[in-house]
């Protein structure tokens, strides 16, 4: 008996050292990052995702997100070095964003690659569930982030204060803000613009001066909710590039979580994930999207994003696959080149991932 008692109090001495241990690797806050504002798809993402994660732990695992890029101190390309060491714990991050420190993360936005497939929406979930998505994955990991999954913040469109946009020559001497990447600044180069690289505050007033002419954003997840009928009365849907968002974490980090709570957090993903991608496609695929989000209860302050937009008084022109084509073409010497960079066995990979989902 009294070895027993040994015994089971020995046991629970383990039990309470275990706890305790387990308690102690926990943080009280774990910091993810998100470039947008909370209103944005890509921020609603993130905040979906932190408040799962909080409930499905029952308050033990406590995410807070960080919007407008607040951990960065508003440089949005310096995200990646900051969860490699550390700085931050998570991020739902854009490729775009990432690009600079992984080459490989440019492959969705070599231009007009996805717009011409048969379905852009199978095209890029063939892409990142498959052979190229895991090499991408790789790409990211070996650069020392620990990637749980991805989504997306949607195709980026084309608003200008002039227009329509229907063709290549529309283009030509058009001032168009765009994202800092070298591949955005040879695209519009490439179609005769002149991108102008600025932050969202100077690209406002660009606006408003006509100083800029126009910008590109994903529809749902940025142009509606930044109200940018205020700045442009033009909306080109031409679907140049997507936005695709990683979760991510930083190893280290990672690696503190018990198994089980891994997993609970990478089911959040997962749910976040479908999350996401139903915001931004809302009104723009075969109805999966509304259907989601109506399952899930939410609250919806439009269905038929064209519609909204158009309400506000702007013009929307949706280009034929013909006019694409044209875009497409234009731009060949920027697919070529960027082939090189990227890598030929990831064009390769994800040119048959879309070929496969084509079938």
């Amino acid at each position: 008996m009294k070895h027993f008692l040994k015994l089971l109090y020995a046991a629970l001495a383990f039990c309470m050292v275990a706890g305790s241990a387990n308690a102690q690797d926990l943080k009280g806050e774990y910091k993810l990052s998100v470039v947008p504002g909370a209103s944005s798809g890509w921020g609603k993402t993130a905040t979906y995702f932190a408040d799962l994660v909080r409930e499905r732990s029952q308050g033990r695992i406590n995410i807070k997100v960080y919007h407008n890029s607040q951990l960065m101190a508003g440089k949005q390309t310096s995200e990646f070095m900051m969860v490699r060491n550390g700085a931050i714990d998570f991020a739902v991050a854009s490729t775009i964003n990432w690009s600079p420190q992984i080459r490989e993360l440019n492959l969705t936005a070599m231009p007009f690659m996805l717009a011409v497939q048969p379905d852009r929406y199978k095209a890029v979930d063939a892409i990142l569930d498959g052979k190229a998505g895991r090499m991408m994955t790789e790409a990211v990991e070996k650069k020392g982030v620990t990637v749980l999954g991805w989504s997306e913040n949607g195709y980026r469109e084309m608003t200008t204060s002039v227009g329509p946009i229907t063709s290549p020559n529309d283009m030509k001497g058009l001032k168009i803000r765009v994202v800092g990447s070298p591949i955005f600044i040879e695209s519009f180069r490439a179609l005769g613009a002149n991108p102008l690289n600025m932050n969202w505050s100077e690209a406002q007033t660009g606006f408003q001066q006509g100083l800029v002419d126009g910008q590109e954003n994903p529809t749902n997840g940025i142009n509606i909710p930044l109200k940018i009928w205020n700045y442009h009365k033009h909306h080109t849907d031409w679907h140049y590039l997507i936005d695709p968002l990683i979760f991510a974490v930083n190893p280290k980090i990672w690696k503190t979580f018990a198994p089980a709570d891994q997993e609970l957090i990478r089911s959040c993903v997962r749910d976040a994930a479908v999350y996401g991608k139903a915001l931004s496609r809302l009104g723009m695929d075969d109805g999966t999207a509304l259907s989601y989000l109506k399952g899930i209860g939410m609250e919806l302050e439009y269905t038929d994003p064209y519609a909204f937009m158009e309400s506000h008084g702007m013009i929307v022109t949706k280009l034929s696959s013909d006019q694409i084509r044209a875009f497409y073409e234009a731009t060949q010497s920027v697919r070529d080149a960027w082939t090189k960079k990227i890598g030929e066995q990831l064009i390769k990979a994800a040119l048959e991932d879309m070929a496969a989902a084509a079938k």
